[in-house]
């Protein structure tokens, strides 16, 4: 990413288990309030069977408080959280996309799934009614880039668009593209950023028949902990954050609030097992190392990780062995270390091809008001071995509360299925 255009960050909304905007999101990470509950969606009351009841589900929301009601029908839930967000997004920017020139504005946005409320509601009108009652819509509702394609029609966004479906990496990836496309000259504004509702009976049940989700049933605001020894799964969630990228000249001549910058991007692959980690994290490491290279910023200048840190045994381990080969003694704890680690996902629950958009906001508050969220449920950092014993990790990983220390670049990590690594780096503006 490094040539001579800049990239920052004027505009960010979110919806998220958190909050129905950034700022409430944002709030919640920072104070390690949790946003996880025991599911309540209805269509899980008609089966039996759930080792894991817990989930992120954005509540009490009310996507016509953005978004017309026709439309609405139109659009399935993935769609609405993505254009809710959006919705934020391009006003806090203060953009008056009428006096641009549409052609150099354009869009990326990730998504791991996609449209899966819309297929499952359309599977059970096929077996229970037969398919001449399947809604037209179905197919413009389940696409990936529905998202990206209805932002577009409703912004008049005319420039480069492009979705991508890379599991829990889409809207990492997502970022990253956006923000090649700005430095490349082919846009000077460019929406980025993910949204998932993938909390549906099939993917809970999918998930938990791979035995990869916690069953901490019993207390929902706990079940997410990453890096804590007494992890035993992800917790799934929904929600959508959307950015404004624009190239700096460009931001500056319309007197945009500059929120952030985005220095650099990294990307490699595990070429290991389509749903574990390379145990030694050596993709991560590689997608690390990338983005610092990209950045041209030595380890040492990265004052924050926002890890992927779903909470699983083996991913959590193998971010920490990744992080502790890229960055040495700047990492460890024992060597006295400055870097600091942490994972929301500890209250807002995984988002899935959402989940590096969501967690770039605990980023840009890390260098623009120098607090850094917390991993919440920390208490015995480390991981358990098959004789019970525990090896701590070896690293700084923010438990529990808040850390106030003035940083001038944090990294945002996101890995996926199929052996993807993203790392971004956000970077504090100094003009």
């Amino acid at each position: 990413m490094s040539t001579a255009r800049r990239v920052v960050i004027t505009g960010y909304g979110a919806v998220t288990p958190l909050g129905h905007s950034a700022p409430e999101s944002w709030q919640a990470m920072r104070e390690a309030r949790s946003g996880i509950t025991t599911i309540t969606k209805p269509e899980f009351a008609r089966y039996e069977g759930w080792t894991c009841r817990v989930g992120g589900e954005v509540s009490d929301w009310d996507p016509a408080t953005k978004l017309d009601r026709k439309e609405l029908k139109r659009l399935d839930r993935c769609t609405q959280l993505g254009m809710f967000a959006a919705e934020e997004a391009v006003a806090e920017s203060g953009i008056d996309l009428d006096k641009e020139d549409r052609t150099r504005c354009g869009i990326v946005v990730g998504s791991g799934i996609g449209g899966i409320y819309t297929i499952e509601t359309a599977v059970g009108v096929l077996n229970e009614k037969g398919p001449d009652r399947i809604s037209p819509f179905t197919v413009p509702r389940l696409m990936v880039n529905a998202v990206v394609g209805n932002i577009a029609i409703r912004h008049g966004l005319q420039g480069p668009a492009s979705a991508h479906a890379t599991a829990c990496a889409s809207s990492g990836h997502a970022i990253a593209d956006a923000a090649n496309i700005i430095r490349r000259g082919e846009a000077d504004v460019m929406i980025s950023g993910g949204a998932e509702a993938a909390l549906t009976p099939l993917c809970i049940g999918a998930f938990m028949t791979m035995k990869a989700m916690s069953t901490r049933n019993d207390d929902p605001a706990t079940a997410s902990r990453p890096f804590d020894e007494g992890r035993d799964g992800f917790v799934l969630a929904e929600g959508a954050c959307i950015l404004v990228l624009e190239e700096l000249e460009h931001a500056k001549a319309r007197g945009a609030t500059i929120y952030a910058e985005l220095t650099g991007a990294g990307n490699a692959c595990d070429a290991y097992h389509i749903t574990a980690p390379d145990p030694g994290g050596s993709g991560a490491a590689r997608s690390m190392t990338g983005a610092l290279r990209d950045a041209k910023l030595n380890p040492s200048d990265i004052g924050y990780v926002n890890a992927h840190g779903t909470s699983t045994p083996l991913g959590d381990k193998a971010e920490v062995e990744a992080a502790l080969h890229v960055f040495g003694d700047h990492a460890r704890a024992s060597a006295g270390g400055q870097l600091m680690m942490s994972s929301t996902k500890s209250v807002h629950g995984h988002t899935l091809g959402a989940s590096g958009s969501v967690e770039t906001i605990a980023c840009i508050h890390a260098v623009r008001d120098a607090v850094i969220a917390p991993t919440a449920n920390l208490h015995n950092p480390g991981t358990r071995g098959e004789d019970g014993s525990i090896e701590p990790f070896d690293m700084n990983l923010v438990a529990n509360d808040a850390a106030e220390r003035r940083i001038s670049h944090a990294m945002n990590n996101t890995f996926g299925f199929g052996g993807h690594n993203v790392t971004l780096i956000i970077s504090r503006f100094e003009g």
